[in-house]
């Protein structure tokens, strides 16, 4: 009865939101310290971690299969097979990317090295032709030769051979790292049962049976946003890769592997990926040969058009349903706080917060107001209903993984 008086009290609001006042400004005024400390925190669980987003990206896949041993009676062995067949299909896929992808990055990049001087000298004649003098600016003073960076960068290694060192013990290290968390994620994956029912059961003695069924719809719907665009963006990268190598090979352009493993990277990062890899592969076209660098230029922006329009539509559905705007301030808040970690992630993160934010808080604060919701809690209700944007089917199934 006492907490529910103080509740009640008319000054309890404003002490509440002072307090959580306080404590969001201690949090930024030493932001770059609690980051420091989390980072520390997380670096000793990091294979862990890394295990957990493997499992989580590889489970999908493993589901599909779990479908196709759907004859198979027994849950462990169906689940052993299937578990098995879809890490030995993504090993199969990293072992042939390799294989493929590989050697061409070596040839692209030694024949590139080695050509460098003609390069520069055709970069320098065309930038001569369009008025820019030597005066005004000159490659040949960045670089002067071939011999020249690689003497430089043999002069580097020699000078900072303990920092060499170093680097090459932490590549390492980062190597045992990825092939611990990977064991981890076989383990993690064999064990999804048992760590499910452990959830739940959690979830349940937190919440109470009245307020987990709600609990369980929002982290189930949470876990389709992430896992489709997780999913569907590595999807839409390969795509946008493998158009780009067809493409350069058809028009006899150079450095076909390298170009094409560049646009396929920079397209996982939201909003400035792909005129990130634009510009990398334009300005490598460009030392080579100008008409081919214009024409991918035009092509990149009739492929960037059509995968805006086309491709990830179809890939996404409605699954994000978040403003561009809203994406745009999550990429630059989260470069920002986290790095490339931040940005990678914003997309899934600005997804989830303003759906919790339409389905949940607004609802809640409108009920408490007594505001009329009006369209937006139609909404609210439809994506509590089942047709949500997420393709959740409203039941108790496909719980997060």
């Amino acid at each position: 009865m006492k907490t529910g008086k103080i509740r009640n009290a008319p000054w309890y609001s404003l002490a509440v939101a002072i307090c959580i006042g306080v404590l969001l400004y201690f949090f930024l005024a030493d932001f770059s310290n609690i980051r420091a400390g989390i980072n520390t925190f997380f670096g000793y669980f990091s294979p862990v971690i890394l295990g957990c987003i493997i499992a989580y990206i590889v489970n999908p896949l493993a589901g599909l299969f779990s479908r196709l041993f759907s004859r198979i009676k027994k849950d462990g062995t169906r689940r052993l097979l299937s578990n098995a067949l879809a890490f030995f299909v993504v090993v199969l896929f990293i072992f042939f990317t390799g294989l493929i992808l590989v050697p061409q990055l070596i040839d692209s990049i030694s024949t590139f090295v080695g050509n460098l001087d003609g390069y520069i000298a055709t970069v320098n004649h065309m930038l001569e032709n369009l008025g820019v003098t030597k005066s005004m600016f000159d490659l040949s003073s960045i670089i002067d030769s071939t011999e020249n960076l690689l003497g430089t960068i043999s002069t580097y290694i020699k000078e900072n051979s303990k920092t060499v060192l170093d680097t090459s013990v932490n590549v390492g290290m980062v190597v045992f790292r990825w092939v611990i968390a990977f064991i981890l994620s076989i383990y993690l994956l064999t064990e999804k049962p048992r760590l499910k029912s452990g959830v739940h059961r959690l979830l349940k003695a937190l919440f109470g049976e009245e307020r987990y069924e709600e609990v369980h719809i929002f982290l189930r719907k949470c876990d389709k946003i992430c896992n489709r665009y997780i999913v569907y963006n590595l999807i839409d990268s390969l795509i946008i890769g493998g158009v780009n190598a067809v493409f350069m090979t058809i028009c006899g352009m150079q450095y076909v592997g390298l170009i094409s493993f560049v646009a396929a990277v920079t397209n996982l990062i939201p909003t400035f990926g792909p005129m990130i890899g634009a510009v990398i592969a334009v300005f490598i076209l460009l030392m080579v040969n100008p008409t081919h660098a214009l024409i991918f230029l035009i092509f990149t922006l009739v492929l960037q058009t059509c995968d805006a329009y086309v491709i990830k539509p179809k890939l996404f559905g409605n699954s994000l349903g978040v403003s561009g705007l809203l994406i745009m301030v999550g990429v630059i808040a989260g470069g920002n706080m986290f790095g490339v970690i931040g940005i990678l992630l914003a997309v899934p993160a600005v997804a989830i917060i303003d759906f919790a934010y339409s389905t949940m808080f607004l609802p809640w604060l409108e009920k408490k107001h007594g505001v009329n919701s009006g369209e937006a809690g139609n909404e609210s209700l439809s994506l509590k209903s089942g047709n949500d944007a997420v393709g959740d089917n409203g039941g108790k199934k496909n719980d997060p993984a």
